[in-house]
């Protein structure tokens, strides 16, 4: 492997998409990322979408947040499987351990971390939950996003509180378990010792409200949901084109005078629309005269004016826009499957070039590769774990 967490050892008994997530990003830094799961009752996500290999258990769903990963089974509901990843941690020389199971099956599966860092003290324990260890309610991102108030802050006002686009709570708990494990592998490289690590989904997800709740706690500011407004600059909207649609996002007045010196918008070139205070005292009106103006250019006629001077603005672009764009097209990641010749197509990660990821792992595909480098068991006692169900 490659990459600046080469050598960095994970194992994550892990679900769904947070987690997952997680670690396909540890393991575009390089990281070896090593999946557990239980052979009769494995990750939900295999399961969704598309059964676009011919696998019931490599479904689209699964695959996009686990390259780079390989896979084993476990079945830490019997006593021997539970000894067996106490052994696994020390003879694989783990770093992390991480899961996101509800805090109730901590016990049941031996994956306390007490109980695993008796094993290796050193090591880094990460659990992923919705609410702390100290709470067991089921939690998934739409829920989180309404608990967060999330959902109060998405949607036009007159409209129903929406959902986001993306699973933000997710990614954004997997963002911050992702950069607490990097704090805690510097404390044990400079000072020698492990971490307990966990993270509360609905907490990771409060955290990005900074500027809602401190305006509306402190500053008696009422902050909702204004659809495509926003709630302290005009215009800031989305408008159609004759072909498609376009964001402008005017952030201060000499823009604006730059917007209206255009011949399409030179008609909003009014006294009271010079300062942003008067823009969005009349916003309505505003957005429906601008709104005139983009109908009359196409995408590209008005991204050319826009830009050129000077007004932020971009066109609204489909994925298939995004794959495309100068900026992104080749930075694309590709990562191919070397059965079935398939090809996932990933974008890069924020910052650098992903060490080389392989093709999502099938139930088990690493079971005697793993179990002889970590145990000395040969593909025979492997198989034999297997037919008694504890691999």
């Amino acid at each position: 492997m490659s990459g600046l967490l080469a050598g960095v050892t994970v194992l994550s008994l892990e679900q769904a998409t947070t987690l997952p997530y997680l670690t396909y990003r540890l393991a575009c830094d390089g990281a070896r990322v090593i999946r557990v799961e239980n052979a009769e009752r494995p990750d939900p996500n295999r399961f969704v979408g598309h059964d676009v290999l011919g696998e019931p258990a490599m479904r689209s769903y699964f695959l996009p947040n686990n390259c780079g990963k390989q896979a084993i089974t476990l079945n830490l509901g019997d006593p021997e499987g539970r000894a067996l990843l106490r052994r696994l941690i020390v003879g694989l020389r783990v770093d992390v351990f991480a899961c996101n199971q509800r805090p109730r099956s901590y016990a049941r599966l031996g994956i306390e971390p007490a109980e695993l860092r008796a094993a290796k003290p050193d090591l880094i324990w990460l659990g992923i939950t919705g609410f702390g260890p100290d709470h067991d309610e089921a939690a998934y991102d739409p829920i989180l996003q309404a608990r967060a108030g999330f959902m109060a802050l998405t949607g036009d006002a007159d409209r129903p509180p929406t959902v986001f686009g993306l699973p933000m709570v997710d990614l954004g708990a997997a963002e911050h378990g992702y950069s607490e494990i990097l704090k805690a592998l510097y404390r044990r490289a400079t000072r020698g010792d492990g971490a307990r690590i966990d993270v509360s989904m609905l907490r990771s997800a409060v955290s990005w409200m900074v500027a809602p709740i401190a305006l509306s706690r402190s500053l008696g500011e009422t902050v909702t949901r204004r659809g495509n407004r926003h709630q302290f600059f005009a215009p800031v909207g989305v408008h159609r084109t004759r072909d498609g649609h376009v964001y402008v996002a005017i952030g201060n007045d000499q823009q604006w005078a730059s917007l209206v010196a255009l011949p399409a918008f030179a008609a909003l070139g009014r006294p009271e629309y010079v300062k942003n205070a008067g823009r969005i005292a009349d916003v309505a009106r505003l957005e429906r005269e601008l709104s005139a103006g983009f109908a009359s250019l196409s995408t590209d006629e008005a991204l050319e004016a826009l830009r050129r001077a000077g007004v932020p603005v971009s066109r609204v672009s489909t994925l298939a826009d995004v794959a495309t764009d100068p900026l992104i097209a080749q930075t694309l990641v590709q990562v191919t499957d070397p059965r079935s010749g398939r090809r996932l197509t990933l974008p890069a990660p924020p910052v650098g070039e992903p060490a080389p990821l392989s093709f999502p792992p099938r139930l088990g595909e690493h079971n005697e590769t793993i179990y002889a480098e970590a145990l000395g068991l040969t593909p025979a006692a492997v198989a034999e774990l297997q037919r008694r169900r504890i691999v």
